[in-house]
């Protein structure tokens, strides 16, 4: 069965010259208006009024008219009124609380991209020519578009290592459900290894930073000798130390989207913790590896992909306690430090490794869920105890 799905299909390419200065001209003027229409509402909103996108659109157009801003008839209008419907869009998020309040562009830390709706590009026979350019984009097409796509918007964007990206957003026919098979998989997240499965399978962390952090410490050294400013020099040391976080980002990216791909493919059930990394990364000690794990990355992949394939992802609550619960007869062990990697249950005598027995654990918490609605937080009982009905559940094998 075909599924309706509207991707991004991110391609780099290699502007001219001309192209790279309307390009930037481009993200200013994007920024520019942005910032003004925040200040405007963040102006309204001290005097108990509100603003919206339409307030701003006419207001964009009194902008235009001044001495000031007429450079701003100098690009493309679609991005800029883009600009306020982002800015919409985000104040949408912080009235219904799922975001705070919209903040300031800043020249040098915000990402500089520009969105182009059907008015402001056109694209025949595998050519893309964008609003204020004569020529088409010399783009590096890695992959193919679906047969007969037609991009409903463009993002063209530039990252801190000064690569050029483009981004079209459409409709993609070829995506549809995998075949039903009857597997399910628990996943344990760690450190030592990224991944842990209740098969028993442990998957290595490739520790992508670590790999590249001699490297990027003497290019952030040679970059904190540069003097502060706008300077050639500083210029060029701040893009040799962004084209190595580029290159790590890279890898981890390319890792995790081969892992979760195979992940998805194989199991119709997958069953995760839910684990709060904006916490965890708060640990000092902990926060370079938590980061290069990257297990927000990996769970926001495998979400998207299984809804993509018809698949199931069940969170788990965080405070299950997984690690510390023995999945062959249910007792419920008392602390258990970090470095203790092995346990044995005091009820039933099995040795466990703490990362399989977790991940079986979420498994079989996982599919109580999904089965019958339950909870993920068994009733507790000491070693030696009968288990309860709710215990039998969880422990269920699939």
């Amino acid at each position: 069965m075909a599924i309706q799905v509207r991707r991004a299909f991110k391609y780099r390419f290699y502007p001219t010259d001309a192209q790279a200065a309307e390009l930037s001209r481009t993200f200013g003027c994007v920024r520019k208006v942005y910032n003004l229409a925040l200040a405007a509402r963040t102006e309204a909103w001290a005097r108990q009024e509100r603003v919206n996108y339409n307030q701003t659109s006419a207001m964009l157009t009194a902008w235009k008219k001044t001495e000031e801003l007429a450079f701003l008839n100098d690009v493309s209008s679609v991005p800029l009124q883009q600009a306020l419907r982002h800015l919409q869009t985000a104040f949408a998020g912080f009235f219904a609380k799922r975001a705070k309040y919209p903040r300031f562009k800043s020249r040098k830390k915000s990402r500089k991209s520009a969105e182009y709706t059907t008015s402001g590009f056109r694209f025949r026979e595998g050519k893309l020519t964008l609003a204020k350019m004569a020529e088409p984009l010399d783009i590096v097409w890695s992959r193919p578009l679906p047969e007969g796509a037609k991009p409903s918007t463009v993002t063209v964007s530039q990252d801190a290592a000064g690569r050029w990206f483009v981004s079209l957003l459409c409709e993609d026919p070829s995506l549809k459900a995998l075949p039903l098979v009857d597997s399910a998989i628990g996943i344990d997240v760690g450190l030592d290894h990224l991944l842990t499965l209740s098969t028993g399978e442990k998957i290595a962390n490739p520790r992508h930073e670590r790999r590249d952090r001699a490297r990027l410490a003497r290019a952030q050294r040679g970059l904190a000798r540069k003097a502060k400013g706008d300077g050639a020099n500083r210029a060029k040391a701040r893009r040799k130390v962004a084209r190595i976080y580029a290159a790590i980002a890279d890898r981890r990216r390319d890792s995790l989207h081969k892992l979760t791909t195979r992940l998805v493919r194989e199991n119709q059930t997958i069953v995760i913790e839910d684990l709060t990394v904006r916490n965890m990364v708060r640990n000092r000690a902990l926060a370079r590896a938590v980061s290069d794990a990257a297990w927000a990355e990996f769970r926001r992949m495998l979400e998207y992909k299984a809804a993509w394939c018809g698949r199931e992802v069940i969170a788990v609550d965080r405070f299950f306690p997984s690690s510390r619960l023995c999945s062959h007869c249910g007792a419920l062990r008392g602390r258990l430090p970090l470095h203790v990697r092995t346990w044995t249950c005091e009820g039933c005598g099995t040795t466990h490794d703490r990362d399989v027995n977790a991940a079986k654990n979420l498994l079989a918490a996982g599919l109580a869920v999904s089965v019958c609605g339950a909870g993920v937080r068994p009733q507790r009982r000491s070693p030696g105890g009968q288990p309860t009905s709710k215990q039998k559940a969880l422990r269920r094998e699939p």
